[in-house]
């Protein structure tokens, strides 16, 4: 874990250094003064000689100038490091998730990446921060000031050592005692903010249920849990404080002790015995930097363990060897193919399918919820790979392509419609990022969105906000219809894209499709039989397996399920009629 971490510091390898470089230099000024002030006390102003405090006095400030100017430029290069750390993390964590396959996405909750990438990455950015400047000056502090105080006294100076002792024991014991606390800190922010992302997403349906006093009843749960888990790891955590008090008190009042003896006896001078104070100050206030080191490691260290598990993880998609470039055209092949979503050949999404779809053909596709129509379709892109078997698009195993060829020729309209923060212009390039305006306009028209899109007082530079909040879902499955025509597919697959629109609409979105893409085959999931009745063939799902597959007419006289719900649907309309 550490050696990836240490590759992400990438370009802030060189302030990573310089800052521990200056706390050295820091810290060798620091430790002289108290032997300057030693000095002056017993050389200078015990003696009457003057000329010697000046020297000493002026050596003094520069020492003093000097660690100033370093510590500065530690903390400028330990910030500047920390920062373009934490930058680093979060841009390959987010590139890495851009190379996620559909199952890698399903093994981390969107909001588990959004604490990751925020929450984990700033506790590590401040570890990072306190390791390469407070971490360094602490062992480097008690090395010096230990050396220089057993220069004054070595008896006196065991008593450092006592103490670094019990203090190291506590330390350890605490940081024992309050990790897995915070590790589980962090798993319960991951459900806090999966119940804060729900609520202001979905905010106009539970005010439409009045379901405000249950959401916040809810937030304050998690809340509260979150709030229970920090208060034990703090407690635990709390106990640094009054451990490194006694210690420290007790440090001093020993050497106040002892050193008074060896003053008496004419052992020790005044001023040595002032340094030894200082020098116990520096030892014992290098234990207690240490000590918060150790606090922020132990939450860092949790947050690193989850942000190396998402830098770590490799989408299970990747290009052959050789991959292919270009599809001959838009023909589907099934080849027995089963697939599930766990791998598990016993818990099947999908089983045993066969079927052949010739390239331009329009392909409807009907079952009952959960009968895995959306699953079926989704291999075609290879948003997921086949469990067992092959699916093929004009001609080859969709593995052979390249990946980005091969889902730049499937263009897919998923169920749940998503539209950026921009302008519809935007939204729809993303299509077909140099689309001219003209494009633009005649896919709207292919798609019936031009005729509201123009309505809009900006017309195309109308600001969409986030998730489409602004256009109803009639309209946001237009602009998504029209923003996958842009890539000029060779299959075109709907799923379930049509179901916000009217009848109406719906029937002159297939008849531009007939009459404007007459070459691109076309898949269409509907729950209404009037959006498939015109299809060349017609897949009937039932709990993951195709039960029926043909014309319309074929499927009126050989199929149960596909005869039931056209029977019900045109019945219920004409019914409706009279």
């Amino acid at each position: 874990m550490i050696k990836k971490l240490w590759r992400e510091v990438g370009t802030y390898k060189k302030e990573s250094l310089l800052s521990p470089f200056f706390v050295i230099l820091e810290v060798v000024m620091e430790v002289l003064i108290p032997f300057f002030m030693a000095e002056i006390l017993d050389e200078g102003i015990a003696n009457g000689n003057m000329p010697f405090v000046w020297k000493m006095g002026i050596i003094l400030v520069g020492a003093s100038i000097l660690s100033l100017i370093f510590g500065v430029l530690a903390g400028k290069f330990a910030a500047t490091a920390a920062a373009g750390f934490s930058k680093n993390l979060r841009r390959d964590m987010f590139y890495n998730i851009q190379r996620f396959s559909f199952s890698n996405i399903d093994k981390f909750s969107t909001p588990s990446l959004v604490t990751r990438l925020t929450t984990d990455v700033t506790n590590v950015q401040n570890a990072y921060q306190m390791l390469i400047r407070v971490a360094i000056r602490g062992p480097i502090m008690m090395i010096f000031a230990m050396v220089m105080a057993m220069q004054v006294n070595v008896r006196l100076s065991l008593i450092f050592l006592v103490a670094i002792v019990v203090l190291g024991a506590g330390l350890l014991t605490i940081t024992l005692k309050a990790h897995p606390h915070f590790e589980e800190v962090f798993r319960k922010y991951d459900t806090l903010n999966q119940v804060v992302q729900e609520n202001v997403t979905a905010v106009r349906v539970v005010k439409a249920y009045v379901r405000e006093e249950k959401e916040e009843e809810k937030f304050h749960h998690i809340s509260k849990d979150v709030y229970n888990r920090f208060k034990i790891a703090e407690k635990i955590v709390a106990l640094n404080a009054p451990l490194m008090q006694f210690v420290i008190y007790t440090v001093i009042l020993l050497i106040c002790w002892f050193a008074a003896q060896f003053i008496v006896a004419g052992g020790m001078t005044t001023g040595e015995l002032m340094s030894m104070i200082v020098y116990a100050s520096q030892i014992l206030s290098s234990l207690m930097m240490l000590s918060m080191v150790f606090v922020m490691v132990m939450i860092a260290e949790a947050s690193a363990e989850r942000i190396v598990e998402v830098l770590d993880e490799r989408s299970d998609m990747q290009n052959c060897e050789h991959p292919k470039y270009e599809l001959a055209d838009g023909s589907v092949e099934f080849c027995g193919v089963d697939f599930s979503y766990v791998g598990d050949e016993e818990k099947l999404a999908l089983e045993g399918v066969n079927l052949s779809i010739r390239s331009g053909e329009t392909v409807g596709i009907i079952g009952g919820t959960g009968s895995a129509k959306s699953t079926f379709v989704q291999l075609i892109p290879r948003l997921y790979d086949v469990t067992r078997g092959c699916v093929k698009v004009g001609g080859v195993d969709v593995r052979e392509y390249d990946l980005d060829t091969l889902r730049d020729q499937v263009a897919v309209v998923l169920q749940k419609n998503v539209l950026f923060h921009g302008t519809i212009k935007e939204n729809l390039r993303w299509g077909k990022k140099d689309a001219t305006d003209e494009e633009l306009v005649r896919v709207c028209k292919l798609a019936q969105a031009d005729e509201f899109v123009s309505s809009f007082p900006d017309g195309y530079d109308t600001m969409i906000e986030q998730g489409g909040t602004n256009v109803s879902g009639g309209q946001k499955q237009r602009l998504c219809i029209a923003r996958a025509l842009l890539k000029k597919p060779k299959v075109l697959i709907l799923d379930d894209s049509t179901s916000a629109v009217d009848t109406r609409t719906d029937a002159l979105i297939r008849k531009a499709f007939r009459e404007e893409i007459p070459n691109t085959t076309k898949f269409i999931i509907a729950q209404r039989i009037a959006s498939v009745e015109d299809a060349d063939k017609i897949i009937v799902l039932d709990d993951g397996k195709v039960v029926a597959f043909g014309s319309p007419a074929e499927l009126y006289e050989t199929s149960p399920i596909y005869r039931e719900v056209y029977e019900s649907q045109k019945k219920g309309g004409n019914e409706d009629d009279k």
